[in-house]
């Protein structure tokens, strides 16, 4: 089977959004899209941690398929279209590698991050390097980003410090402020998290990755823990807390 290009799939979804096309197609919109724009990137974090290629080789298809159907509805539009998307990651690409198709040098990752998140803001005219951040992003990978951006400027946290004391500290209170109300023990918990998440930047993790797969890895034992009751003809729903305590140690793992 010979190879498509790209060009290929952009004529295709033309065709099944254009007259006589798909139904379905044409009658999606850019706010219809969204939740198969998470979705589908969301697959091909799976595929990766799961290292299946075969699956990575569709879920990659899926997700470039999401690009190419969001830019056929602006290019009906008049807004842009996806040669425009590919001009504007191309050349922004080369403003923000001034150490490679410029005079400026930088010998280290760091020094790249550093110099590309004040091109950044300095493209986008802020007053801020945080306000690139979006706020719509999971926590975790909030916070992370967060760190990214001072460690920039020189604010690396301190591994110790910053993560491991920290989330020691944050334990201790919430183990002993039982009594102290929810507003205390939420402090508590964003210092844990914080702390959590210095610990994975120390460690070169990411900590929305990292409780990700632990998310995964509690599944697993969950559908294993199932199996064995259905074994053992037990009905988890009736079952009491020890009962699925011990079905739940029975199935082992990780979790």
């Amino acid at each position: 089977m010979s190879k498509r290009s790209f060009d290929d799939l952009v004529k295709l979804m033309t065709t099944l959004r254009g007259p006589g096309g798909c139904p379905w197609d044409r009658k999606q919109s850019l706010p219809s899209l969204k939740p198969y724009v998470i979705e589908e990137s969301y697959e091909v974090v799976d595929a990766i941690d799961r290292d299946d290629r075969a699956a990575l080789l569709e879920e990659i298809g899926d997700f470039l398929l999401q690009a190419v159907f969001i830019t056929e509805i602006t290019r009906e539009e008049g807004s842009f279209d996806i040669y425009d998307s590919i001009t504007a990651i191309h050349d922004k690409l080369v403003r923000r590698h001034p150490h490679v198709f410029g005079d400026v040098e930088a010998d280290s990752a760091s020094a790249v991050v550093a110099n590309w998140e004040q091109i950044k803001k300095a493209e986008r005219q802020s007053s801020s390097l945080v306000d690139s951040i979006s706020p719509g992003l999971p926590s975790l990978l909030y916070a992370h980003k967060l760190y990214r951006k001072a460690a920039s400027v020189g604010l690396e946290p301190d591994p110790e410090r910053d993560g491991f004391a920290a989330m020691r500290d944050a334990l201790g209170r919430l183990a002993a402020g039982a009594d102290a109300g929810p507003v205390a023990a939420e402090a508590a918990l964003g210092d844990l998290l914080a702390g959590a998440v210095v610990a994975a930047r120390a460690r070169g993790v990411d900590a929305e990755s990292a409780l990700r797969g632990w998310s995964g890895r509690f599944r697993d034992r969950f559908v294993r823990m199932e199996a064995l009751a259905a074994g053992a003809g037990v009905e988890l729903a009736a079952t009491d807390a020890a009962g699925s305590r011990r079905l739940w140690d029975d199935a082992g793992g990780e979790a």
